[in-house]
């Protein structure tokens, strides 16, 4: 069941990046809203919340599974700590299935990627609270477009013609921002002016550029300085010809219906936890990120409800 319908509308580039006014954004018929923060409200009656035994935790699926198991083993004790349940690490594949698992209440606490945030807070019930920061409360990424060195692609205008790697309809890096981009900046629309391909991973489209399977990629550059710190992929086999404007993060919350007690209690195991020395540090701290700092889905997320507006979603959340 497909949750996202997409089509590349003819907005220019500023329609997203900073106008206030903004078309409505709405939760899909089983959530309620009665405050006005966009995202779902705790149900009021008791009888529709739960307070599970067991924790269920995903993070994006943006790169290999069996690596963010280790780096969130700390945070994840830690949470079991202050909650006094299991928590288990869930690895996704994809972006729909994160989304369809909280939505079918098989998942409760996650990190959903920034493209991939409206729609888990509009079909899925996503309450998000969190983002990683740097230390001094500065946080994002940028979108970029890479080749390789002597693919013949020199500036963006160079891929048409040609094929463009992506990742999935619900990254916002991987494939709304790019496609805006294109549009606006440069009239380029996939399928007309080049071939779109998915790879559904970011770090599989930096790995096929490196590699030499993709001549180019939109990709986000966070993921992209991870690898290279890694040694996955060294910085002399990609070449940036395009970076976009900074975005927001992963966003971190939970599932709507849990008790509100144990919500209280997941946002401060997010905002009390003790990052020195853990997998969190060493992992992210490649990108400066050192702490977790709170955020709302209406402020912070604003500019990719927008994206969304210039690409004409709308989301089906039957």
């Amino acid at each position: 069941m497909s949750l996202l319908s997409n089509s590349i509308a003819g907005a220019t580039l500023a329609a997203f990046c900073a106008v206030p006014a903004m078309a409505e954004f709405q939760l899909g018929d089983r959530y309620s809203d009665t405050d006005g923060d966009l995202i779902a409200d705790i149900p009021a009656d008791a009888a529709d919340q739960i307070d599970p035994s067991t924790l269920i935790f995903a993070y994006t699926p943006v790169e290999d599974p069996a690596v963010y198991a280790d780096v969130w083993s700390e945070f994840l004790d830690h949470m079991s700590e202050l909650t006094g349940k299991d928590v288990q690490f869930f690895p996704v594949q994809s972006n729909a299935a994160q989304i369809e698992a909280m939505r079918a209440g098989r998942l409760h606490v996650a990190g959903f990627n920034t493209g991939s945030n409206p729609l888990a807070v509009a079909c899925a019930g996503f309450r998000p609270f969190a983002m990683m920061a740097a230390e001094d409360g500065s946080f994002g990424y940028e979108m970029e477009i890479i080749t390789y060195p002597g693919s013949g692609i020199e500036a963006v205008e160079d891929i048409k013609n040609g094929q463009m790697a992506f990742t999935s309809e619900t990254s916002n890096s991987g494939f709304k921002a790019p496609s805006a981009i294109l549009k606006a900046d440069f009239d380029m629309e996939a399928g007309r002016d080049f071939e779109p391909v998915f790879s559904g991973k970011h770090d599989n489209s930096i790995l096929g550029v490196a590699n030499k399977d993709y001549p180019a990629a939109a990709i986000a550059n966070s993921v992209k300085a991870r690898m290279i710190e890694r040694d996955v992929v060294s910085e002399d086999q990609l070449t940036v010809i395009y970076t976009s404007q900074t975005f927001p993060t992963t966003g971190y919350g939970m599932a709507h219906n849990l008790t509100p007690e144990l919500q209280d209690t997941i946002r401060e195991a997010f905002f009390s936890f003790d990052w020195a020395g853990t997998g969190l540090e060493e992992e992210f701290g490649k990108n400066g990120e050192d702490q977790f700092i709170e955020i709302t889905f209406k402020e912070d997320w604003a500019v990719i409800r927008k994206i969304d507006e210039a690409n004409g979603v709308t989301y089906d959340c039957q």
